[in-house]
C-alpha cells in the first residue's frame, strides 16, 4: 500500500534538511507555473515535500531560538505566529541549477540564503556581513543564532568560508548575484517577511485588539528597521491598511498615536513617500494635528509632513489640502518638539512659492516674529529662517513692518548672536527696507545712534555683509533725498 501523504513527509523529513526541502519546493513550484501540461505527478510531489516542512516544523520547535520560555520581543512573537499562520516560497537572490545541493553552512541564518560576505561573531558564529549588521544596528546586542549576550561587536571576516563559497560557486556555475536593491532589499530577512504577513493579516482582523497590536508593532519595528519601511512599501496593500485603522481610531488616543507614527516611520524610506501622498496618507495626517490627540500625534503628523514634503509633488498636495493652518497653530502652541517639527514642516513647504502666501495667509509671520521676540524661545533659529524665507513675498514683508518686526531685527543685529541667525535677520531687514519705504526712517535712527547697519557691512558672513551694505546704499538715497528737497 502507498504511503499517504504525510507519512511519506515526514519520511522525506528524516533525510532532508529544511532548506534542501524548500529549494525542491521552489523548483516543484516554478515547474507548476511554468508547465502548460500541468503534470499530476509534479503537484504529488510537491505536496509532499510541503508534508515534509511540516513535519520539521513541529516537530524540532523546541530546539528554535525565541521559542516560549527563552528571551523575545515583539519581532520574534510575530515570527513564531507567522510560521503557525503564513507559509510563503521567496526566491533566493542566488541562482542556483535545480540539481545542486548547496551546502548546509554556506547559508546566513538570518537570511536563509547564499552568504556574500561571512562574518564572524564574537559566538564563532558566522552570519552575513549585511544582516548581522543590520540586527545589531536595530539595538540587538545577542548572537541570533545562540541567544549568548555578546562581549563585542567586532565582525572577523571568515575568509575561509568565503574562499570555500567562491570556489564552490565557481565549480557549480553558481551566480551569486548581488541584490537588486542592496541599500534595502538586500537586507529583508526571510523572517522579517514572515512576521510582515502575519502584521498583514493582523491589521485586516476583525478583532480591534489583534488590529491594535499590529499596528503598535509596525510602530516599533519600522523605527528600528530600515528594511522593514522598506518591506512594508512593496504590499500596497499594508499602507492602505493603516490608514483605514488611522481613519476610523475615533477616540482610541494610543491607537492614533502609534497609527501616525508608524506614518512616519514609512515616510522616511524615499519609495514610500510617493505611495502616502497618492493616497489619502496626507489628508489624514493634516486631520491628526486637527484633532484633540496627544501632543505626540500632533508633532509627529508634522514630522511626516515634513519628510513626505521632500517630494515637490507632496509640496503641491499638502499645500492644497489644507496644511498651513494647522502646522502654524502647532508652530504657535505645540510642545518645544512639536513646534520644531511643525517649524520644519512649514519651511520645506514654502520653498513651494504658492505655499508662500498660504504660509503668509494663515499667519506664518505674525507667529515668526512672536517667537524671535520671545526670550524663552525654542525655535529661535527655526523662525528666523522661516521669516527669511518668506520675506521675499512683499506681503510677507509688509507683515514684518506692521507687526513690529524691525525693532526685533534690529535688537538682534545689535546684540549679535549666531551668524547665521544674524545673516537671517538683516536678509528679512533688507526686504522691508525694499519693499515699505517707510521704514527706513526708523532702521537710519539705529544707524545713526550705533552704526548698527555699518558694523555688519565690514564685518560677518558675505551674504550678511552685502544685505548690510544695501540697506546702507538706500538709506545714503533718502538722506540725499532729503537734503536736496530741503
Amino acid at each position: 500500500m502507498a504511503k499517504s501523504g504525510a507519512a511519506e513527509g515526514a519520511a522525506l523529513a528524516d533525510r532532508r534538511t529544511a532548506e534542501e526541502l524548500k529549494k525542491e519546493l521552489r523548483r516543484l513550484m516554478k515547474a507548476i507555473v511554468e508547465d502548460d501540461e500541468g503534470r499530476s505527478e509534479t503537484y504529488e510531489d510537491a505536496g509532499r515535500v510541503i508534508a515534509a516542512l511540516r513535519e520539521l516544523r513541529t516537530g524540532s520547535g523546541a530546539g528554535i531560538p525565541g521559542r516560549k520560555g527563552s528571551p523575545s520581543d515583539q519581532k520574534v512573537k510575530y515570527q513564531q505566529r507567522s510560521e503557525k499562520k503564513v507559509t510563503s516560497a521567496i526566491e533566493s537572490p542566488v541562482s542556483t541549477p535545480a540539481s545542486v545541493s548547496v551546502p548546509k553552512h554556506f547559508f546566513c541564518p538570518l537570511s536563509s540564503a547564499i552568504m556574500r560576505d561571512p562574518v564572524v561573531l564574537a559566538t564563532g558564529e558566522t552570519y552575513d556581513r549585511a544582516y548581522i549588521q543590520e540586527w545589531l544596528s536595530s539595538g540587538n546586542r545577542t548572537c541570533p543564532q545562540t541567544q549568548q549576550v555578546l562581549s563585542n561587536t567586532i565582525l572577523t571576516p571568515n575568509h575561509l568560508v568565503r574562499n570555500m563559497i567562491s570556489q564552490w560557486c565557481a565549480d557549480h556555475g553558481v551566480d551569486l548575484r548581488p541584490p537588486e536593491n542592496p541599500d534595502t532589499e538586500g537586507l529583508i530577512t526571510f523572517s522579517e517577511r514572515r512576521v510582515f504577513s502575519t502584521l498583514l493579516t493582523d491589521l485586516s482582523s476583525p478583532s480591534a485588539i489583534d488590529r491594535k497590536q499590529a499596528v503598535k508593532s509596525l510602530r516599533q519595528l519600522t523605527k528600528r528597521s530600515r528594511s522593514f519601511r522598506a518591506l512594508v512599501g512593496e504590499d500596497p496593500t499594508a499602507i492602505s491598511q493603516l490608514l483605514s485603522i488611522l481613519s476610523a481610531a475615533g477616540a482610541d488616543l494610543e491607537l492614533r498615536e502609534d497609527a501616525v507614527t508608524a506614518l512616519l516611520n514609512l515616510s522616511i524610506h524615499d519609495a514610500n513617500k510617493k505611495r502616502i501622498g497618492e493616497s489619502n496618507g496626507v489628508s489624514l495626517l493634516i486631520q491628526s494635528m486637527n484633532s484633540s490627540g496627544t501632543m505626540n500625534t500632533q508633532g509627529n503628523a508634522a514630522a511626516a509632513l515634513f519628510t513626505l514634503s521632500a517630494l515637490d509633488s507632496n509640496k503641491v498636495k499638502i499645500g492644497e489640502l489644507g496644511a498651513m493652518s494647522p502646522l502654524i497653530d502647532l508652530f504657535e502652541t505645540g510642545s518645544p518638539a512639536a513646534k520644531k517639527d511643525a517649524a520644519s514642516a512649514i519651511f520645506n513647504l514654502c520653498m513651494l512659492n504658492e505655499n508662500k502666501v498660504r504660509a503668509v495667509k494663515a499667519g506664518a509671520v505674525d507667529a515668526c516674529i512672536a517667537e524671535i521676540a520671545s526670550s524663552s524661545s525654542t525655535i529661535m533659529d527655526e523662525s528666523l529662517a522661516l521669516l527669511a524665507l518668506l520675506s521675499g513675498y512683499q506681503e510677507a514683508a509688509e507683515e514684518v513692518a506692521d507687526g513690529g518686526g524691525v525693532p526685533v531685527l534690529l535688537k538682534i543685529l545689535r546684540e549679535g548672536g549666531s551668524a547665521k541667525n544674524v545673516e537671517n535677520a538683516v536678509v528679512v531687514l533688507y526686504a522691508v527696507c525694499s519693499g515699505v519705504r517707510r521704514k527706513l526712517m526708523e532702521v537710519g535712527e539705529e544707524e545713526t545712534m550705533n552704526g548698527t547697519i555699518s558694523k555688519l557691512a565690514s564685518g560677518g558672513t558675505s551674504r550678511a555683509m552685502r544685505k548690510a551694505a544695501g540697506i546702507l546704499e538706500k538709506l545714503k538715497r533718502v538722506m540725499h533725498s532729503t537734503h536736496y528737497s530741503c
